[in-house]
């Protein structure tokens, strides 16, 4: 088998995380060759897209939407990258794409299992394909719309409203005509979201009663909610919900460091009582959606009606420090490392 030669840095696993402490575990490692068969290409990395769902591929639970990574293989996520050597005949070097690859200087990237995809940044800034038109804005433009099913005059809420799909969420809730109320855990973002971002309202869950604030805020109940952590903010919800109101499901960050099940909803009678209609959705089922949903992202991305801030890390050996911030509640919208 061709092997690519070259120092190749990669984060792996010496340990699984307890927790979010993820400095005890994670370890920088250096190789000198990467297995390079025929069909497959490599890309030199440009940017690492930090996202809280890969905390789950670190856990031993095989009933997850991803297999485990095993401890001390090379850690992965979504990647940005420029190809450098390809033994594949549709994939060419000098092309750069987003794929899903390694934590490291350098990813293989077979596309049988990648999902690998072509990228022109001639007019586009390369980190939007990990933020608006990559998989965070696929995620919040498919909840909102497909999944949510959104109507002008709706209650939206959403958890996680800081971070990088919470604030697309709610910016395409409220592009479609909605209140929109997004649940944060610091005053500094609960007044960004709201001054610079178009958000009606905002709680503070770390200082303000969750179920309280949404009485007053929507009397009339909340219609939608985007659920990014479950919870005890997911129960504090469900006491506000309207009468046939939707929970578009999209993800679980007070669970993604549990090794066991976390038990449901304490309210999930509510479920019944108020007939809710509860969807859980994945981003890699829509990926091949991408030519009909990008076009839509970027004319509201050039009207100003979205936009999404880029929190940057420079340097592969600083990687735990960004991922951090994602279970820290330190970031604010995209987190990516940038090589």
């Amino acid at each position: 088998m061709t092997s690519f030669k070259e120092n190749n840095r990669y984060w792996t696993m010496t340990s699984r995380p307890e927790g979010n402490d993820f400095d005890s575990c994670l370890e920088l490692r250096q190789e000198t060759s990467i297995p390079f068969p025929d069909g497959t290409f490599i890309t030199k990395n440009m940017f690492l897209s930090m996202d809280a769902g890969t905390r789950m591929y670190m856990t031993e639970r095989e009933d997850s939407y991803q297999p485990p990574i095993p401890v001390g293989e090379k850690l992965m996520g979504t990647v940005l990258g420029e190809i450098i050597e390809s033994r594949h005949p549709d994939f060419n070097v000098g092309q750069r794409l987003r794929s899903y690859g390694q934590w490291s200087d350098y990813s293989h990237v077979d596309p049988k299992q990648m999902f690998p995809s072509i990228v022109d940044d001639s007019e586009i800034e390369l980190p939007n394909y990990i933020g608006i038109y990559g998989a965070n804005g696929w995620t919040a433009y498919t909840g909102v719309i497909d999944t949510g099913r959104v109507k002008a005059g709706d209650n939206f809420v959403v958890s996680a409203a800081a971070g990088c799909t919470g604030l697309l969420a709610g910016q395409i809730a409220k592009i479609a005509g909605c209140k929109v109320i997004g649940i944060a855990g610091t005053d500094e973002k609960c007044e960004l979201i709201q001054k610079d971002f178009g958000f009606d309202g905002a709680i503070n869950y770390k200082k303000e009663n969750i179920s309280a604030k949404l009485k007053i805020m929507c009397p009339e109940g909340v219609n939608v909610y985007f659920d990014n952590v479950a919870g005890a903010t997911l129960d504090a919800v469900l006491e506000n919900m309207a009468i046939f109101g939707t929970v578009a499901v999209c993800g679980l960050m007070n669970n993604y460091g549990s090794l066991d099940r976390v038990p449901g909803p304490i309210n999930y009678d509510l479920v019944l009582m108020k007939r809710l209609r509860i969807e859980g959705f994945f981003s890699p089922d829509f990926y091949h959606r991408e030519p009909e949903i990008n076009p839509i992202l970027k004319k509201w991305h050039e009207n100003g009606d979205l936009s999404l801030p880029m929190q940057q890390t420079e340097g592969l050996e600083r990687l735990v420090k960004a991922y951090s911030s994602l279970f820290e509640g330190t970031n604010i919208g995209k987190v990516v490392v940038r090589l």
